[in-house]
């Protein structure tokens, strides 16, 4: 088996690959951190204070989230990429395991970050769509890098973490599919799709009314995430199994009001888009050739930065850069003008022959650069244009005041050094290759051994309801098994993944809503959960679940209603501009039902029905004086 498993490594190893799909991962992955810190930012009070504006215990947690923001912007960005996916990785940590994110408000998919985020501090970041590769261009500016050819990568930084962090979450999620009989019965995308909590404002009714086609959809996931460890590499399947993915994903995101966790997913498939895919998409986006020819000085270092700088964003090569030292030969428009004077500006050709100098010669090539168009029209607009040209002036005639001969060449225009931990992912010599070919197989060998801990304890053990406290021996190794499995989730994301199974919808007959009576009299819905029963916009993710996964549960816990009770109300009574000590707010609840089997139009019967008035909260002080029934599940 290490064998084999260590061969495969060693082949995908030693296979180059194109760097733009590491690039986009990156990317990605960058912006939905960003948007989550953002949604954090917003729903700080709720998640972080004990009580929402009355009792703010971590007044400092809005710096260190903005803090967290402009980190996860330098990811997205490609700025310092492997300091900010370190400072990213340990603020995952801190804010999942050492705030109410972990036990009161879990995204569903904090885990999953956390083991995506630990991949990318070992992987090549600033090959491709990173400033950090600009960076390292200007170190070296008189080393020809476009000689160089595109940047590629080992194709193991593409496949390695899809099957860890893709790959063995499926076969996990999938063993415990087989446990549930709604999965069975191919429903297991239709149940929560027609339960009002867990929809979006998007009408699925169509669709949900296919008994035929929900029971193949439900059956293609289980099959999907049974066969995708074994087969999404093989390149004959890896197009099928991105396709039904990229929809798996995409329906999560538009169907569902858990849209954190299906971007999150679905970023993991710039991964695995066929190399092929990103090298034809690279000759489309450049199959109309250079649009314009720029002129510059080749011995000035500040004038090859600019270069570098158009070349690195210029991603459909609509400029090509040529010296000005070599104008004459190169384009006849140029031949009234002396060498020294194209020294003095940059000089641009266009496709008509018309030549544009300076401030006009930096607008054309926005507009060459085409997706920057809009910043070239602007660039001539009067006032505007007047005021560059002044500030350019200043530059380019401050240039001129150093000695730009050959004097300004380096030592050596060699390439700059590749830092270390990207060599992890670097072509080298065999023996190198084997040799760190059997590190990673090793390290892989341990991740599998503590996702078969956590599938095998709570996938099957678990659902088979094998009694592990029967004796001693046993009850040791249950307490080692869970010790694994918090140590495994905490720092790798490996954990069970038994979402939305049935005992999570079983007697889930229920749902609770929160109104309040204006100073009119008038009964209004706060803005959190509407008269259908949906969870409305933005309280999605991780405020979501803290609803309709905690406070309320097919066997509702009163301490635990009570305590989420007292965190909405004041906290969207506060942002509606309420006054708490003199508004009543009354609790609501509508029957719904969860079968097992397939039942027409169930979303729309679900949404549909009245609502009766269980409950009243009065705030008293920062007290909010709850009314119950004993026994809210008997109503």
């Amino acid at each position: 088996m290490y064998s084999w498993l260590f061969s495969k490594i060693l082949t995908l190893y030693q296979k180059p690959a194109p760097a733009v799909g590491i690039g986009l991962f990156r990317c990605l992955f960058g912006l939905v951190t960003l948007q989550e810190i953002l949604f954090l930012i917003f729903f700080n009070h709720l998640i972080f204070d004990p009580i929402p504006y009355l009792d703010v215990e971590f007044p400092l947690i809005p710096l260190f989230l903005w803090l967290w923001a402009a980190i996860a912007l330098c990811l997205a960005l490609g700025y310092q990429s492997r300091a900010a996916a370190a400072a990213n990785y340990g603020f995952w940590l801190i804010f999942v395991n050492f705030t109410p994110m972990q036990r009161d408000f879990d995204g569903g998919f904090d885990l999953f970050m956390i083991g995506a985020n630990f991949f990318l501090l070992f992987m090549p970041l600033d090959r491709a769509l990173a400033l950090d590769g600009l960076r390292e261009k200007w170190r070296a500016p008189f080393f020809d890098h476009a000689a160089r050819g595109p940047r590629t990568v080992s194709a193991l930084a593409y496949v390695l973490p899809v099957a860890i962090c893709l790959g063995l979450l499926y076969f996990d999620s999938a063993v415990h599919k087989l446990f549930a009989p709604h999965w069975r019965n191919g429903l297991g995308g239709w149940l929560p799709s027609s339960m009002p909590y867990y929809i979006s404002a998007l009408d699925m009714s169509w669709l949900l009314d296919q008994e035929g086609l929900q029971k193949f959809i439900g059956y293609t996931i289980v099959v999907f995430q049974l066969t995708f460890l074994p087969g999404f590499y093989r390149r004959g399947l890896r197009p099928w199994f991105f396709a039904v993915g990229v929809c798996l994903h995409v329906g999560i995101t538009l169907s569902f009001n858990i849209y954190p966790f299906g971007l999150g997913m679905l970023i993991f498939y710039a991964l695995m888009a066929p190399f092929a895919w990103y090298r034809a998409l690279g000759r489309y986006l450049r199959r109309a050739g250079p649009r314009l020819t720029v002129y510059f000085d080749g011995l000035c270092p500040l004038c090859r930065r600019t270069v570098l700088a158009i070349n690195h964003f210029d991603v459909c090569g609509g400029v090509t850069f040529l010296t000005a030292q070599e104008f004459a030969a190169a384009n006849p428009a140029l031949r009234d003008v002396e060498p020294q004077t194209l020294l003095t500006d940059l000089y641009a050709v266009d496709a008509q022959g018309r030549v544009f100098s300076g401030v006009d010669a930096y607008a054309r090539i926005l507009i060459a650069v085409r997706y920057l168009a809009a910043l070239g029209w602007l660039l001539q607009a009067p006032g505007l244009h007047e005021l560059a040209g002044r500030y350019y002036r200043n530059i380019a005639d401050n240039r001129l005041r150093v000695s730009c001969d050959a004097a300004c060449l380096p030592p050596d225009a060699t390439e700059p050094p590749v830092d270390g931990p990207a060599r992890i992912f670097e072509a080298q010599e065999p023996r190198q290759a084997r040799r760190m070919a059997h590190r990673i197989a090793k390290c892989l060998v341990l991740v599998l051994l503590l996702q078969l801990n956590s599938t095998v304890h709570y996938g099957l053990l678990y659902r088979l309801h094998v009694d592990t406290r029967e004796n001693a021996l046993t009850s040791l190794l249950n307490d080692m098994s869970n010790a694994l499995v918090l140590c495994s989730g905490s720092f790798l994301g490996i954990t069970p993944h038994a979402l939305y199974l049935h005992d999570h919808f079983a007697g889930y007959e229920h749902i609770i809503g929160l109104t309040y009576v204006d100073s009119q009299g008038r009964e209004r819905w706060l803005p959190f959960v509407n008269e259908q029963g949906r969870l409305l916009a933005p309280n999605w993710g991780r405020v979501h679940s803290m609803w309709a996964n905690i406070a309320v549960t097919p066997k509702i816990d009163e301490f635990r209603l009570k305590k989420f009770i007292m965190k909405v109300t004041a906290f969207w009574g506060v942002r509606s501009g309420l006054d708490l000590q003199q508004t009543q707010f009354l609790v609501k609840m509508k029957k719904i039902r969860a079968p097992e089997d397939w039942e027409k139009s169930l979303r729309n019967k679900n949404l549909s029905g009245d609502w009766q008035t269980i409950g009243t909260v009065r705030w008293r002080g920062r007290e909010a004086l709850i009314n119950l029934p004993e026994d809210i599940d008997a109503l």
